[in-house]
């Protein structure tokens, strides 16, 4: 009895959850492993986690790392479940992954009240450090924030003033457009319309004619995965690749791929990750394709160092209680083949330098997936919103 009453007591002494001393850090990966994201989300994550766990050594203070998995579905009542289920009943550390916004707008809130550490880093919407910012949550790799900002400028610039928007109904999709149109507004350029699809649409036929009656010079696709496939080569179809300048902000690599070069050739896209950008990244590509038969996405890449930065600072920390793990996530900076000093702000946001690119033509290509050439690179702090315009609680003094 007294040895229980004693690990209670040096619990409530150093704030620590009695779920969080346990017998391994565990690390639970909450993704798309067969829908509409799955391609750059999904297996690929889960490889990532296993090689840096497997890098790591396979322990940090003397327990095991451990990994779980899991397809919520793109269900916010899904997602939510399992995460609570695991920081609840399998001592789950880290929840990580989660492309659907409103799902990992929902687990911010389910992070701070079990006192356990997420980091959405396959959602998109830049609520993530804003309003629906948590004590808890890093978003580690990219946002609608930083994604737009690269290609709506960059397409300013070339005289594309006026736009549509064929957007994804749900929260990622209007976090896309309502930062797309701030840009667009501040330089003095108009939205001509904009129209909504379900998730996981395969006819975008009616959506696009009203873009292309629309006259406006730039279409946005507000969307990701699949739907931007879908939706581009049907533009393509229409001739909206010739008529308009098609832009689609959260395009990744597997997804050009998908839509070909044939039809991708000159569309924009921004990243914080392309397979040649130093040696090391070459490296990490070719380990990740002998594994999985294709390079990684932006997301699959920033996963990795995701969980190489966390498991850093539980070892700093001496501890995986979350509060100390935090503290060392925002102390230490991220150094690995994707980020050169990147740092975690008060807000939870990742700080690193994202890449305007541009999908080459089929002559330019060297091999299947030779997909794009270098634009030009925009520092962390350009990319990204500044701290004290998000609207997060944790960016007072800022």
């Amino acid at each position: 009895m007294r040895y229980v009453l004693a690990a209670f007591l040096t619990s409530c002494v150093l704030g620590v959850p009695a779920l969080a001393q346990n017998n391994a850090v565990k690390i639970g990966v909450l993704d798309d492993m067969s829908g509409v994201y799955a391609d750059n989300t999904g297996p690929g994550d889960v490889q990532s986690v296993k090689f840096a766990i497997e890098d790591f050594g396979g322990s940090v203070l003397g327990k095991p790392i451990e990994m779980v998995s899991a397809d919520f579905q793109n269900k916010v009542d899904v997602g939510v479940g399992i995460a609570k289920r695991w920081y609840d009943e399998e001592n789950v550390d880290l929840v990580l992954g989660v492309p659907n916004s409103a799902v990992a707008l929902a687990l911010v809130k389910v992070a701070d009240e079990k006192n356990r550490i997420f980091m959405p880093t396959a959602a998109a919407t830049s609520a993530l450090t804003g309003a629906g910012c948590g004590a808890n949550t890093v978003h580690f790799i990219y946002d609608t924030y930083g994604q737009t900002k690269t290609i709506v400028n960059a397409l300013g610039k070339q005289g594309i003033d006026t736009w549509y928007f064929i957007t994804v109904d749900y929260v990622f999709g209007q976090s896309i457009e309502t930062d797309a149109t701030a840009f667009i507004k501040a330089a003095g350029g108009k939205i001509l319309g904009s129209v909504k699809h379900p998730l996981n649409s395969q006819d975008f036929s009616s959506y696009e004619l009203q873009a292309q009656a629309s006259k406006a010079k730039g279409l946005i696709f507000a969307n990701g995965g699949n739907d931007i496939v879908n939706g581009v080569k049907q533009a393509a179809e229409f001739g909206l690749m010739k008529s308009m300048r098609v832009s689609a902000p959260l395009a990744q690599f597997p997804d050009v791929h998908s839509i070909g070069l044939k039809i991708a050739q000159g569309l924009l896209i921004s990243s914080p990750f392309y397979y040649d950008m130093t040696p090391e990244a070459r490296a990490y590509t070719d380990r990740f394709t002998k594994a999985m038969g294709r390079p990684p996405s932006f997301i699959q890449a920033g996963t990795y160092g995701a969980v190489m930065h966390y498991l850093k600072a539980v070892k700093a920390a001496g501890t995986d209680e979350a509060k100390a793990v935090m503290a060392q996530m925002k102390k230490m900076p991220i150094n690995d083949f994707m980020t050169k000093n990147g740092v975690v702000r008060a807000d939870g946001r990742v700080i690193r330098d994202m890449y305007l690119m541009e999908a080459k033509s089929p002559a330019e290509s060297k091999g299947p997936w030779d997909l794009a050439k270098m634009v030009a690179t925009v520092p962390g702090n350009e990319a990204f919103r500044p701290i004290n315009e998000g609207g997060c609680k944790l960016a007072a003094g800022n």
